[in-house]
């Protein structure tokens, strides 16, 4: 179709767009043809790579005179809402030419995006951001953290026996696939992997990339760490348990290593801080900001999203802002019963007037109503910030992919 504001061509990308698409990307994050023969991929390799994506998801392009000059790509997945299973839409590949920089491309196809999203009933978008002013100004809000940490002496790590044992496996292994989904199960936030997904985790890495598995006295598998040695430093880039007992044969497997190693370099994506499980707390951990989201459709997330399940009777009245999506751009009258809420017309004397993103935020539960309020990001009677801190549940989102 046509832009009316423009003489731009918008359209769904396809597979004859794949040169075109590769190019954008690589010319947008700068990807040489030095950083992909030192990640081990050759040219053509790369281009085969993207075939499953443009077949998969959902890439908007925008053209002039058939050339392709700005993209903004839609992943479908799932995503665990404190234990309700959202399929929502992981934002990425979202590039524009410097030359076509402000002239509105991207607005406009983030639009269309959220707007096909929502026939798609893909209520939550998310994303991890180049810019956070730019995507708050767009009406999306943190929603999770990343955290690393350092240490120097991995004896801190193993504190006790385990009953089971650790293996190596391949990247592919069954057992590893089938962990997270069982993680993705029990964790608020954690996205559930498909194949593309999979894929995309395991691009970058170099071929000395190890997975270690953690099994327990019934040889079933408890947790995971995917890693890599290098210059006498480990790196973790995922460490995954399903249980006090995993976590610990994890460190124990590292601390197995201090022959090897000097410093071992980690992620944490739970949000909260490590040091205060180690028998020592001489750690060096660092936090900021990882993932952005946005409710793109406020009446359809409601009808998956839970309060505690012993709120009842309580009803709410939300004065949202959404200058980006219009249908979000209302007054909201919610009344939850059982922990489950439903609109409704009766007005409510807990009023709190907000943003779109501070909504999102607060319902993800990266920032509790009390701190929001502190930061005049909510305008609500003490009454009503108290009761909304009792009816949601506080649980910060676990998201650790990056698409």
């Amino acid at each position: 179709m046509m832009d009316r504001k423009c003489t731009f061509e918008i359209r769904k990308l396809g597979i004859e767009d794949i040169d075109q698409y590769n190019e954008l990307l690589r010319y947008a994050f700068q990807v040489t043809e030095k950083t992909l023969l030192d990640y081990g991929w050759e040219n053509d390799e790369i281009r085969k790579s993207k075939f499953p994506v443009l077949e998969n998801a959902h890439v908007l392009g925008c053209f002039d005179d058939g050339a392709l000059i700005s993209q903004f790509a839609v992943y479908p997945m799932e995503m665990n809402v404190h234990s309700a299973i959202f399929p929502i839409g992981f934002i990425t590949s979202v590039a524009t030419y410097p030359e076509y920089s402000r002239r509105g491309l991207m607005s406009r196809l983030m639009k269309q995006s959220l707007f096909e999203m929502r026939e798609k009933g893909q209520s939550i978008a998310i994303l991890y951001p180049y810019s956070i002013p730019l995507y708050r100004h767009r009406g999306w809000e943190i929603i999770s953290d990343k955290m690393t940490w350092r240490i120097s002496d991995t004896k801190m790590l193993a504190r006790k026996d385990v009953p089971g044992y650790v293996r190596r496996v391949p990247g592919d292994s069954p057992d590893l696939i089938a962990l997270h989904s069982k993680f993705a199960k029990k964790t608020h936030g954690c996205l559930f992997r498909n194949d593309l997904a999979w894929d995309e985790y395991w691009r970058w890495d170099v071929d000395d990339t190890t997975v270690a598995i953690y099994y327990g006295e019934d040889h079933a598998p408890l947790g995971y760490m995917v890693y890599r040695i290098d210059a006498d430093t480990m790196y973790v880039k995922e460490m995954v348990y399903l249980n006090m007992e995993a976590k610990m044969g994890l460190f124990r497997y590292i601390n197995a290593h201090d022959s090897m190693v000097d410093e071992v370099r980690g992620n944490n994506y739970s949000g909260e801080s490590i040091a205060f499980a180690l028998s020592d707390s001489d750690i060096k951990e660092t936090i900021r900001p990882y993932i952005m989201g946005r409710i793109v459709d406020f009446e359809s997330f409601l009808k998956r999203y839970r309060f505690k399940a012993e709120v009842s009777g309580v009803s709410f009245t939300f004065h949202v802002t959404d200058p980006f999506l219009e249908w979000n751009n209302k007054s909201f009258t919610i009344r939850i019963e059982g922990g489950v809420a439903e609109l409704t017309s009766e007005s409510s004397k807990y009023e709190a007037k907000l943003s779109i993103g501070t909504l999102t935020t607060l319902f993800l539960g990266y920032k509790r109503a009390p701190d929001l309020a502190t930061l005049e990001r909510i305008e609500a009677s003490q009454s009503t910030i108290e009761l909304l801190d009792t009816a949601l549940i506080r649980k910060k989102p676990y998201i650790s992919d990056y698409l």
